[in-house]
């Protein structure tokens, strides 16, 4: 069994590290228990999800793995262990990116910051943005996902019709869709909950409101690289044409909004989130320009 774990480290080592990334931005973001919490629910709500449609064709539609590397990566009944895990750092990145365009942002020295209050975070807006976000992230995976055979990944899951987007069915993304819904609502129950004081692990990194979103970019930029090795330029340019415009729009309308907050906005990020590094500002005093 150790064997195993250690080898499905070894197999899936950019899985671990985009895994990593998100540990590392998710627990001075809401703090260890929040995110060991979400990391076992969004864990349980992924697998569940792929082991009722690999049996009901519910909600991905009919698909299959194929046993290949049981005996050398784990898998759970029936299920690769690093495929189910992969939906936690992806809904939190796809959140964090909502919340990232959704909220006022601030600087304090060099540091951009996202002012989040608890409205944000549990917002209707959060929730859709994020869980549509996630959706079009799998539209750039699943389809080298499918080549697997032809990289590294290896073939590990087929479906038992040809679909209309390079091989992969339309259903897919609706169940994608509905999944991802289910993960970023979770999360957002999960942090539902007020902290009375700072919770252990929340540390004012440089950056971090750009963790998420850089990491929501790490995995495009990823699977394009994939794409283009593979020589499926096509699929590679067909998925860097969807992105390029709304990420212009998020850079661009970004660089609009960095201290162009209301004093109330701010005040209401500093009532919810008081360990927020823009409270240990000299006097309260914020960098504003404009």
């Amino acid at each position: 069994m150790f064997d195993i774990a250690i080898d499905t480290l070894v197999m899936r080592p950019y899985v671990f590290t985009f895994f990593a990334v998100f540990l590392l931005a998710c627990v001075p973001h809401v703090g260890w228990r929040k995110t060991l919490r979400f990391t076992v629910a969004g864990y349980l709500i992924a697998f569940a999800s792929e082991k009722l449609s690999i049996t009901t064709g519910f909600p991905y539609g009919w698909y299959y793995y194929i046993d290949d590397t049981s005996h050398r990566e784990l898998w759970v009944w029936g299920v690769p262990f690093f495929d189910s895990l992969s939906y936690v750092f992806l809904t939190y990145c796809s959140y964090t990116t909502a919340l990232f365009i959704l909220s006022p942002l601030a600087t304090k020295g060099a540091d951009l910051i996202t002012l989040e209050t608890r409205v944000i975070r549990h917002s209707w807006a959060a929730l859709v943005l994020g869980a549509f976000l996630q959706t079009f992230l799998d539209i750039i995976i699943d389809p080298v996902a499918l080549q697997g055979n032809r990289w590294f990944l290896g073939q590990i899951y087929g479906y038992y019709e040809e679909g209309l987007h390079f091989g992969v069915p339309i259903s897919n993304y609706i169940g994608w869709l509905l999944t991802s819904f289910l993960l970023v609502a979770a999360f957002q129950q999960i942090d539902h909950k007020r902290d009375e004081k700072m919770p252990y692990g929340i540390l004012a990194i440089p950056f971090r409101s750009l963790m998420g979103p850089v990491l929501y970019l790490s995995v495009l930029t990823f699977n394009w690289a994939v794409t283009l090795w593979i020589g499926e330029n096509l699929i590679a340019l067909t998925g860097i044409l969807i992105f390029t415009l709304p990420i212009v729009m998020v850079i661009v309308l970004a660089v609009l909004r960095i201290n162009r907050y209301r004093e109330e906005e701010l005040q209401a990020h500093v009532k919810d989130y008081p360990w927020s590094p823009l409270t240990t500002s000299e006097k309260g005093k914020i960098n504003r320009s404009g």
